[in-house]
């Protein structure tokens, strides 16, 4: 008990150093870890309505962020990790600033997104009662390897995890994990409307070392299937029940299945509490994280910063936003965190982009990336290697139209802090205005 509370006095005090300093978003959950390795067990062990970890390739931090609205919006006290940092110490640094120094959490449900491996190290500590499974993609190759050690991650995740799981019945990574979970886990799955999955692109990666190719399981009543009536609006079907239908603020067919995902895990964990009506309302109203889809007024003018960090996520981003006629910049960075191979570049397809060009690109990989376009024909303005350079002459050269930004993790959170300071936006971790 003495050590959880010197550990929460530490990461406290480390968490104001960090503010002040702008940044280090985990920092302060390592110091708590360091001076109690047990204390996210001593913080979630007692959650009395479960520990959710969402987990995949891409878009935990969307998925995450519309859960926790779900069941916040029943009535339920979340807690969640709403900065996107989801190593076990992220999860750590979020707990700091609402967490007594008794350091026992004080709420109904935890909603975390985890990286695929890190939620491994946290199920060594904390038994998640739920895992929602969203994706498996090739993805920052020199952290996660090929695609096998992904998918093998989540289904370890999987195995351990106490009470149910929701996978997506499209993913054949994912799809295939229902054959090694334990007795008595409950399993649901989400994913699109057979009715409708042919007139969509394809959004996971094909698994083509398999012959028997996997057959899509069968939906039950408990079973979420997105059904899209245009380019914004869609419902969610459970049998003969329905969510919808509605908008999000967040654009895309990524975003609604994320939406999908989300509220068959709201269904699960909220059993016979779950309003249809209540979950509509929770998801209109769920504005996109930090970098992911964002629209920020920048002067008079719209700029949209979009997160792509490995292919599938690319290529759903060019295929929401790529034809449109705004300015571009595209800016990759190689740092740890975005992953320090960026081949993956090569299995994009940029032609979407072809008639506009792109205005600049940057990040330390600026001129990989202008290359890259090169070869797909696609006219690029400059090359400006200082991502704050690079947003002056984008403002500067294109004040009069729309503005986005494709970036990779690192250059999303420069980019940001840099948005945050000119135009007075919440700051990272903050909850945005609507």
């Amino acid at each position: 008990m003495l050590r959880t509370t010197a550990a929460v006095i530490a990461g406290k005090a480390a968490r104001v150093a960090a503010r002040l300093r702008g940044g280090g978003s985990a920092m302060p959950g390592l110091v708590a870890e360091r001076v109690d390795p047990a204390f996210l067990t001593h913080a979630l062990g007692r959650v009395p309505g479960g520990v959710v970890v969402v987990s995949g390739t891409n878009g935990k931090t969307t998925t995450t962020k519309m859960l926790a609205a779900i069941v916040a919006a029943h009535g339920r006290r979340v807690f969640t990790n709403p900065t996107g940092s989801n190593f076990t110490r992220g999860v750590i640094s979020s707990m700091l600033g609402e967490i007594p120094l008794s350091g026992r959490l004080d709420a109904d449900v935890a909603v975390l997104e985890l990286d695929e491996w890190h939620a491994l190290q946290f199920a060594k500590v904390v038994t998640p009662t739920h895992a929602l499974l969203l994706n498996v993609a090739r993805d920052q190759l020199d952290r996660f390897a090929e695609i096998d050690t992904t998918a093998k991650l989540l289904a370890s995740l999987a195995e351990q995890t106490r009470d149910g799981v929701v996978l997506n019945r499209d993913d054949s990574f994912v799809a295939r994990i229902d054959g090694s979970l334990g007795e008595g886990v409950a399993v649901r799955w989400f994913g699109i409307d057979p009715v409708v999955a042919d007139d969509l692109p394809p959004l996971h990666e094909a698994d083509a070392r398999f012959s028997d190719e996997l057959a899509v399981p069968d939906a039950g009543a408990d079973d979420g299937l997105l059904h899209p009536h245009d380019a914004r609006s869609f419902s969610v079907h459970f049998g003969g029940d329905e969510v919808g239908p509605l908008e999000l603020k967040q654009r895309g067919l990524a975003a609604m299945i994320n939406a999908t995902a989300a509220t068959t895990m709201a269904r699960m964990v909220l059993g016979s509490a779950f309003s249809a009506r209540t979950a509509l309302t929770a998801l209109q109203a769920v504005t996109p994280p930090f970098g992911r889809g964002e629209v920020i007024d920048a002067g008079g003018q719209p700029l949209e910063l979009v997160l792509v960090k490995n292919p599938a996520g690319f290529t759903v981003a060019l295929g929401t936003y790529g034809a449109e006629p705004v300015a571009t910049m595209v800016a990759i960075n190689d740092d740890y965190a975005d992953g320090q191979d960026v081949s993956w570049l090569y299995d994009v397809s940029f032609e979407s982009l072809r008639e506009k060009g792109v205005a600049l690109t940057s990040g330390i990989r600026g001129y990989d990336m202008a290359l890259r376009l090169s070869y797909d024909d696609v006219p690029v303005g400059g090359v400006e290697l200082d991502l704050e350079r690079a947003l002056d002459r984008l403002l500067a050269e294109h004040p009069d139209e729309p503005r986005r930004i494709f970036c990779t993790y690192t250059a999303m959170m420069r980019l940001r802090r840099l948005l945050a300071a000119r135009y007075g936006l919440a700051n990272f971790g903050e909850e945005a205005s609507a």
